[in-house]
Parts: C-alpha cells; sequence; structure tokens
C-alpha cells in the first residue's frame, strides 16, 4: 500500500508557494475513495506537488537537478548530474524535522 492510499496530505502543511497543486491533491483525495483508482488518479497531483515543493525548499539544486539530469550525455554531464542529485539531497535533508 503506497502513502497515498494510507494518508490524506495534512491539513496544516506548509506548502508556501505550491497552494494551488496542494488545495487540488487534497480535493482529489476528498473526492476519490481510498485504493488504486486514488492512486491512480491523484498520481499527477502527487509527483507535481512533489516538485514544487523541492523546487521551493531547494530552488537552486533542483534547478541544476533539471538541467544537468535532463538526458544522457557525455561523461562529465553524468559525474556533474550525479554531483547535482547529491547538492539536492543535502539540501533536502537541511529541510527535515525529527518526528
Amino acid at each position: 500500500m503506497s502513502y497515498s492510499e494510507r494518508q490524506p496530505p495534512p491539513p496544516t502543511a506548509d506548502v508556501h508557494g505550491c497552494e494551488r497543486l496542494y488545495r487540488a491533491l487534497t480535493e482529489c483525495h476528498r473526492r476519490i475513495p481510498v485504493g488504486p483508482s486514488r492512486e491512480a488518479a491523484c498520481r499527477h497531483l502527487n509527483r507535481s506537488l512533489a516538485h514544487c515543493l523541492v523546487a521551493v525548499a531547494c530552488p537552486e539544486e533542483s534547478d541544476a537537478v533539471r538541467t544537468l539530469c535532463s538526458s544522457g550525455g557525455t561523461d562529465l554531464k553524468r559525474r556533474q548530474c550525479k554531483q547535482a542529485q547529491l547538492s539536492l539531497s543535502a539540501c533536502l535533508s537541511t529541510h527535515q524535522t525529527q518526528s
């Protein structure tokens, strides 16, 4: 069972800059019953919200990943892509909270 099947988006999430996508995902969860149909119907909104939140939290790192990892390319570009992914991961880890 995936996360989107088990739990709707939290009602008090900080979605600065991504409000429209958050409202759409919340509405999708409200309208469609739990199960595979919800997962399929809400998948694109879930993915779009995730991309938006990452871009808001770590704009430079997110842009670097989008630019450097968009296609195959040379060994150098692949190494730069990997480095950009690591930088994005490090940036995102600074935004995590302990539960």
